[in-house]
């Protein structure tokens, strides 16, 4: 079974820890049970137990400490990350918001130079400690450019940080902080670690949220904070670096979140709708019912196909293959925003169900769209992804292929990235991924590819074009999509996808393309030879009725009762 179901649990792991690590997780929240998590959630209780657990049975430390610096088991591999993020956010954002400030908190110290605060940080999770990202601030937002946290030099001894920072996770009970501000005297940017509890340090308030309301979203403020230089992690341009490459790290683990919780939110539809007669008739009989669960499952599956693949990208980059750095801001942005698709088509079929305070799927509904908000909005991800539209189709270069990455190895380069030069990453030809492709659909898509490319070499964007960031955005949509494709369809040979769900997942890639055309078209002054490009690429797919029927027969309907978490 390709997606994750906790009652068959079955994923590879390449050794026994690992496996022996999920399943605890798993276990210790089918104990829980489902009562007790949506007591915690309705209370904004914070999660105790669980990080009790974790720090037990030492996950956030053989999970998050690189290679080097704990135990001989402990090493930052995105195989078994990624995969955690998609077991949190399968059983409440909360839980995963957590874990996902952590990893946040955690990319300027394993970045930095700073010996001794990366064995404090090691000891730290070894004692089951939390960590959190200064970033954010009230005024600003995530415009690191206009820092108010100042940090100066105190003459009768240590360097001292005043200001203030916003919407920030853990910030209550971290056990370090990394926090973003600027030299008072030269305006260069700075990476310090501050801590909770420390004179100096204030928690000014926990921000109120609709969602994952057990986690603490905190606005902290440092007045006279003292620090010494083993605090200091980055000055200058590395803190600028680290402040990026932190959030390259970061927004990929929002996706697999996203994936977690949509998976959860289809087995209760499923499971209700399945055994619901409305007028005589089970409700999945309805020919509509069936059409929103065969799209939604399809995108489903499609989001986790390329968040699997993406995370092969990032563990074979080097400072010689960076392409990772345009499938990350997609995975963010457009995982994340096809999660939300998933669950709205969900709740579509489930209606006033899915509202009742009782189930997950009330959660689901409520978190699912902080995702593509979190880490950056989608247009600053879009903004990222349109840099790379030309050398993504015109000067490929040659790379070696990317396997599926699942060894237990340390993905150490991510924590020494390149930064900057985003103009010099190349690519490989794309086309290698259809190649000897014949389904209807997929076929199809490659037409619409082909006027893409020809429409940026023939029509390309007019100067004025260039700089209304409203146009660009919208054409990023189309490039999006083709990026998107090549992964899914690259996964769906490692995975044998088979044939039927594969036309199914293209289908609703020529519908989404021919919409974002058609945008195009209605939204924005183009050239009259743009507008033919962008006409000829609105095209219709294949609905392909045996294949659908296939779909729901052998994989949707046996979903029907399969997992049900325990009360």
């Amino acid at each position: 079974m390709f997606l994750l179901n906790p009652k068959q649990y079955s994923r590879f792991h390449p050794d026994a820890q690992s496996k022996e690590m999920v399943e605890k997780t798993i276990s210790f929240f089918e104990q829980k049970g489902l009562a007790a998590l949506k007591k915690d959630d309705q209370n904004s209780t914070w999660h105790d137990d669980f990080f009790q657990f974790l720090g037990e049975e030492k996950i956030l430390a053989r999970l998050l400490t690189p290679a080097g610096y704990g135990e001989k088991d402990s090493r930052w591999d995105m195989w078994r990350i990624a995969e955690f993020n998609e077991i949190l956010g399968f059983y409440g954002l909360s839980y995963w918001y957590a874990w996902q400030c952590t990893i946040l908190g955690l990319g300027p110290i394993w970045m930095s130079d700073n010996e001794d605060a990366k064995h404090k940080a090691a000891a730290a999770l070894r004692d089951g400690g939390l960590f959190s990202f200064g970033l954010s601030e009230k005024t600003h937002g995530a415009d690191i450019y206009s820092t108010d946290m100042i940090v100066r030099k105190n003459e009768a001894g240590p360097w001292q940080a005043t200001g203030s920072k916003y919407y920030i996770g853990n910030a209550n009970k971290a056990a370090m902080v990394s926090t973003f501000g600027k030299w008072d005297k030269t305006g260069d940017y700075v990476f310090f670690v501050s801590r909770p509890g420390q004179s100096g340090y204030e928690v000014k308030k926990k921000v109120a949220t609709s969602g994952v309301r057990p986690a603490f979203v905190a606005e902290f403020a440092l007045q006279d904070y003292a620090l010494q230089d083993k605090d200091i992690l980055h000055s200058g341009e590395q803190a600028w670096n680290a402040a990026l490459n932190t959030i390259n790290i970061g927004k990929f683990e929002l996706g697999f979140a996203s994936v977690g919780i949509a998976t959860h939110a289809f087995y209760e539809a499923i499971d209700h709708a399945a055994n619901r007669v409305l007028y005589k008739r089970k409700v999945t009989d309805f020919p509509h019912v069936k059409k929103l669960f065969t799209e939604a499952y399809a995108r489903l599956v499609a989001m986790k196909l390329y968040g699997l693949r993406a995370c092969d990208y990032m563990r074979v980059a080097s400072p010689e293959d960076r392409r990772y750095l345009l499938f990350n801001p997609i995975m963010k942005m457009k995982v994340t925003s096809q999660g939300e698709k998933v669950v709205g088509m969900l709740h579509d079929i489930i209606a006033a169900k899915g509202f009742e305070q009782d189930t997950y799927f009330e959660m689901a509904i409520r978190d699912i769209g902080m995702l593509p908000k979190l880490e950056g909005t989608t247009h600053v991800n879009m903004a990222l992804i349109i840099k790379f539209i030309r050398n993504y189709f015109f000067g490929h270069v040659s790379y070696p292929d990317v396997p599926q990455k699942s060894e237990a190895v340390d993905d150490a380069y991510l924590f020494r990235q390149n930064s900057g030069g985003l103009g010099d990453i190349r690519f490989g030809d794309f086309r290698k991924a259809f190649e000897g492709e014949t389904s209807s659909n997929v076929l199809l898509f490659q037409k619409q590819i082909d006027l893409f490319k020809k429409l940026i070499s023939e029509a390309p964007p007019t100067d004025a074009q260039q700089k209304n960031v409203d146009f660009m955005l919208a054409n990023g949509e189309l490039f999006t999509l083709i990026a998107y494709s090549q992964l899914i369809l690259e996964n769906t040979r490692i995975y044998r996808t088979g044939a039927a769900l594969k036309n199914q997942i293209f289908g609703f890639l020529i519908r989404d393309f021919s919409e974002y055309a058609l945008k195009m078209v209605l939204n924005h002054n183009i050239e009259p030879n743009q507008e033919a490009f962008y006409q000829q690429m609105i095209m219709k797919a294949d609905a392909d009725p045996a294949g659908f029927d296939q779909v729901w027969t052998q994989e949707i309907w046996p979903l029907k009762d399969a997992y049900r978490m325990n009360p």
